[in-house]
Order: structure tokens, then C-alpha cells, then sequence
């Protein structure tokens, strides 16, 4: 007897989070505030708002209008696309439902146990290494692993930072990114290449293997990449876009720029705060250490850490970055 085929979506509420919080994080990107990106789409700033929030459901037009002026990539129309799939099968009460964090990982309830970034600065360049262990409990193997680089010299000011970037662009040579899934080398696939912003698939493979992250298996990844403090501002944020359990941000300075950090945290639901906890600082030899770690972040949330450094007299003409 044939049994009915597995229907892999996502749940109505889930999906209509996932699309509020892309149009969000495409408007950071590209430095808009919400009446700015309102003015271009041809709708009222409040709009806008509502729809960040999730009190309006995600539309077809504000999709369209959306990815047109962010400049996504179709990344706004297909998560409208997945709000329209999980609507189809709630109303479909007798199929059976898998449900999937992401359109990304079909058939796939990817989780990250750890999330570790530590952020390197030698008075010239950042350095980043990210280290995540990612749990696949769904029933589908993982082959690939999204993850964004973001910079912004001037935030505040989009069209001088989209000017600096039009004449200095992010460039792959300068990031040098590398990748490796437990001292594996992995091959990986740019999947969006602006001035200012990249998409990168990191893939379960090499020219020697193939090594997918299969379902009840963790796994250790990490990746880690350059960008010049003329293109790198002075922030740092980590978005939470997959269930995660525990995430950790670890910022190295030189002591002799007398470094001060804080940071902030914004969601959905909430305007921006301090964090809950203050980052922590220890001394290692000439390098100031800052830390700071969360467990069990909501979904959609964004933790922002940001700095000045007080020996410096340019200290306050840098911007910021945003991964």
C-alpha cells in the first residue's frame, strides 16, 4: 500500500516571522530606515512598520516592491512564497506535515548547539572566525550552509556608504575566505555578490569528498575571513535566524587603542535595549578580550556589539559592521 507523500513546509506563523524579519534585515543592509524604504516602495512608512512587525501578513505586491528596492535577489519574493505554502497546507488538515526551519534546509530541522564568532582587530584589519556545531535532527541530509558577510562604513548614511563602496568594493581576494567541517576543507559558492554584501554557500564537500551532515549527527563548522577597517565599521551583529542554543561573541583589541564596548538587542516585538548582561573584559598581555553569551536566543532576535576606541582621534568617524 502506497503511503501519502511527506508534505515539508513550514508553520503559517513561522513563515510570516521569517519574511518580516528578511524585508528587515535587507533594509539594514542596504542603511534604510523604514520611511526611506516606505518612499521608494510607494507606501506609507507605517506600513512598512506593521509589516516588520508582523502585524500585517505578508502580500505578493509588498514582496515584489520589496525585492525590487533592496535589491534581494527574489531572497523577499521566495520567503513571500513560503508564507504562501504554509497558508495552502493549513488549510489542509488531513496531510501529514514535516515542518522545516527554512526553505533553505528542506526536510531539515537544522539546529545550532554552539554559535562562537570571535572578532580579531590589529589596529588595520578585522579578522572573524566563526565556529557553529549544527544538529540535524529532520530526515533529510544537509548539503550546504548559508552564511551572510555584511559591512557598512557610514551606517546612518546610505548613500555615502553606498558611494565609499561603489569605489571601494568587498572584494573576495581581501576576505580570503576559508571553511572547514572538522578539519575538513570545504568548497564553497557565492550565491550573492553586491559591493557591500555577500551570500556564501558553504558545501558538506571537497575535491576529495563529500561529507553531508546527516540527520541525528552534529557537526563543528567553521569559516573565518578579512575585511580592512576602511570598509569594516565598529559593530558587530549577530542575527538569530536557526534555533540556537547557546551564542557567544569574543571581541580582541589592541589595550593601547583603549577600547569601550557595549551593545544593544532589538527583535520583532521590541525596539532596541541594552543587552541583558553586560560583556565582560580580561587582559591578555597587550590585547583588551571582550565577552559576552546568551542561551536559548529567541528566533529573529538581533544582538549588536559595538565599540569606540578612546586613544584614537578618528575614533568617532568609523562606522559599523553587520555579518
Amino acid at each position: 500500500m502506497d503511503t501519502p507523500q511527506r508534505q515539508q513546509t513550514i508553520g503559517v506563523e513561522q513563515a510570516a516571522e521569517a519574511f518580516s524579519a528578511e524585508v528587515a534585515y535587507w533594509r539594514d543592509v542596504k542603511g534604510l530606515a523604514k520611511k526611506a524604504l516606505a518612499a521608494r516602495m510607494g507606501f506609507d512608512a507605517s506600513y512598512v512598520s506593521h509589516i516588520e512587525s508582523g502585524r500585517h501578513r505578508p502580500t505578493e505586491d509588498f514582496a515584489r516592491r520589496a525585492d525590487v528596492a533592496l535589491e534581494s535577489g527574489t531572497a523577499i519574493w521566495k520567503r513571500w512564497r513560503d508564507y504562501e505554502t504554509a497558508k495552502l497546507h493549513a488549510s489542509k488538515p488531513t496531510l501529514t506535515t514535516t515542518p522545516a526551519l527554512s526553505s533553505q534546509y528542506p526536510g531539515t530541522d537544522l539546529i545550532v548547539e554552539h554559535d562562537a564568532a570571535r572578532l580579531d582587530y590589529d589596529g588595520t584589519a578585522y579578522r572573524l572566525t566563526m565556529r557553529r556545531l549544527l544538529r540535524n535532527t529532520g530526515v533529510e541530509p544537509v548539503t550546504r550552509f548559508l552564511i551572510r558577510i555584511s559591512v557598512d562604513r557610514y551606517p546612518g548614511e546610505p548613500e555615502r556608504s553606498k558611494q565609499h563602496y561603489r569605489h571601494n568594493p568587498l572584494t573576495w581576494d581581501e576576505l580570503d575566505l576559508t571553511a572547514a567541517c572538522q578539519e575538513e576543507p570545504m568548497r564553497w559558492e557565492a550565491k550573492h555578490d553586491h559591493d557591500a554584501f555577500k551570500e556564501v554557500w558553504l558545501l558538506f564537500e571537497n575535491d576529495n569528498a563529500r561529507f553531508p551532515l546527516y540527520p541525528g549527527d552534529s557537526v563543528w563548522i567553521d569559516y573565518v575571513y578579512s575585511v580592512g577597517d576602511n570598509k569594516w565599521g565598529r559593530w558587530f551583529q549577530r542575527a538569530v535566524r536557526l534555533p540556537t542554543e547557546r551564542l557567544e561573541v569574543t571581541l580582541a583589541f589592541p589595550i593601547t587603542l583603549a577600547p569601550a564596548v557595549w551593545g544593544i538587542e532589538t527583535s520583532m516585538t521590541a525596539d532596541a535595549r541594552p543587552l541583558p548582561t553586560a560583556p565582560t573584559r580580561h587582559d591578555d598581555n597587550d590585547t583588551a578580550i571582550f565577552t559576552w553569551n546568551t542561551t536559548r536566543p529567541p528566533l529573529h532576535t538581533r544582538y549588536r556589539m559595538e565599540w569606540r576606541f578612546r586613544s584614537s582621534p578618528e575614533a568617532t568617524t568609523q562606522g559599523r559592521k553587520q555579518p
